[in-house]
């Protein structure tokens, strides 16, 4: 993944950042994190270890979702919620001209990537979700698991900690990633999503837990009704792998195309942390379902 892979879409107002590359059907991916977090700055970068290797068989995107990486910030308050995370996921696919996607979410991109199926199924194929503690049944005391994160927080020094706490090794927490979270971490517009976050408390948290419940409710009704696979760490600090298999039962309980792919040895992380075997995984999956 190159800076010349980068590029910006126009998305209803809101400049929108993604990295493409390849030919092929559309693969899109979709990172975790939040605009405006205290302690790690999530973006399309992400996806670095997988990036050019998933290239050469479809035509990759891997987009910074609202507010995140170099994506424009919400233009009001009350956008700071996951519903509008969601509909401009959507909205940008629908910019792109992508139809027939197979979407990958991991962890609270995870979440955008179940509710997008669910809202947005006409340009949807398949769905992918990896560990996603804000999906899965319960919750995570992230405060607790990060509590001794160094200060200043959003520092390289400091993100370096958050991610290797995240993680089972720490192999791969490379230079080029790093400098990747310190750079979006330094932006002004990260720093006025953290302001209003954080200090002039917008309604982010309480919208997702009734969304969250909400998601919940229309996987147990109507179901995910696309092919959906997890896959899940086993060693994951933050979505613990009792979740992930409380999360698989609930969706399998209405979609009898859904699988569960589970990484030994492996944190938050896993694309990262098993590279190869992660790609595998994806284009057995994608072919499957071709």
């Amino acid at each position: 993944m190159q800076k010349e892979d980068g590029r910006f879409v126009d998305v209803d107002g809101i400049r929108t950042h993604y990295y493409t590359k390849g030919n092929g059907p559309p693969l899109v991916l979709i990172h975790g994190g939040a605009f405006g977090h205290p302690t790690a700055a999530d973006s399309g970068f992400d996806w670095s270890s997988n990036f050019d290797a998933l290239a050469e068989r479809y035509r990759v995107f891997a987009i910074d979702k609202l507010g995140q990486g170099y994506t424009d910030i919400p233009k009001r308050d009350e956008d700071y919620c996951m519903a509008s995370v969601v509909d401009h996921a959507a909205a940008t696919l629908r910019a792109l001209g992508l139809e027939n996607v197979d979407l990958v979410g991991h962890s609270r991109g995870g979440y955008i990537a179940c509710r997008a199926t669910l809202d947005y199924p006409d340009i949807i194929k398949t769905c992918v979700l990896i560990d996603s503690g804000t999906l899965a049944p319960g919750t995570t005391p992230m405060e607790e698991i990060m509590a001794d994160a160094p200060k200043p927080h959003l520092s390289r020094e400091s993100q370096e900690w958050v991610l290797k706490r995240y993680s089972y090794g720490h192999d791969h927490i490379d230079d080029e990633w790093l400098d990747a979270v310190t750079a979006v971490a330094a932006t002004d517009k990260y720093k006025e999503a953290f302001a209003i976050v954080e200090v002039r408390n917008s309604p982010y948290a309480a919208h997702l837990r009734k969304q969250k419940a909400e998601t919940h409710e229309i996987i147990k009704t109507r179901g995910m009704q696309k092919p959906t696979m997890l896959i899940w760490s086993h060693n994951d600090p933050t979505a613990t792998i009792d979740r992930g298999h409380m999360l698989f039962d609930m969706i399998a309980e209405t979609e009898p195309r859904a699988q569960m792919h589970i990484f030994n040895k492996s944190g938050h992380f896993t694309y990262r942390e098993h590279p190869e075997e992660f790609n595998a995984v994806l284009n057995n999956w994608v072919t499957m379902n071709s």
